[in-house]
């Protein structure tokens, strides 16, 4: 293998722009992107492919079913995506999508408090990880004493989370 390259720099504009999945049923996907958790679709590809967006980005989420229809979840120890994460910008919107998930009687896999975050973990319904969470303001995140980050792994108290009410 190659030497490592010199990293980005640390003001790097660099950033995720949208994950796309592989799913069994379109519209079962599109019942839990959207319905449940709030996306907007952007686009449609007939009955194979749709994009969701939030905020009126071009999208953020793909979904189709080009080479996965009726399809079933990867077996475990496979390899693959460990789970997608959408980052909401504040705690009150985090509370907004637990109140959906509740709503929607989804269950849930796990919730944690990892210091410079707080976290819910599901699956969709074609069994892909989604990990929900919001960040904390940098200057709240956990430190080394040499400045590192000392991220956590806590339980979330999700009736705390529960009261933060959305404008």
């Amino acid at each position: 293998m190659n030497q490592p390259q010199k990293p980005l720099p640390p003001n790097s504009q660099v950033r995720i722009g949208h994950v796309h999945l592989k799913v069994a049923d379109l519209e079962r996907a599109l019942a839990f992107y959207r319905d449940v958790l709030g996306f907007q679709v952007t686009q449609r590809f007939g009955r194979n492919a749709a994009f969701l967006s939030a905020g009126g980005y071009h999208h953020h989420i793909g979904l189709n079913t080009w080479e996965s229809a009726g399809g079933s979840p990867p077996p475990p120890n496979a390899t693959g995506l460990y789970h997608v994460a959408i980052l909401y910008p504040t705690r009150a919107e985090l509370a907004d999508a637990l109140q959906r998930l509740l709503h929607a009687e989804i269950p849930l896999e796990g919730a944690a408090d990892h210091g410079v975050s707080e976290a819910i973990y599901l699956r969709d319904p074609d069994g892909n990880g989604v990990e929900l969470y919001w960040d904390k303001p940098q200057n709240q995140w956990p430190r080394t004493a040499d400045g590192g980050l000392a991220m956590v792994t806590q339980p979330l108290d999700l009736n705390s989370l529960l009261t933060e009410k959305t404008n």
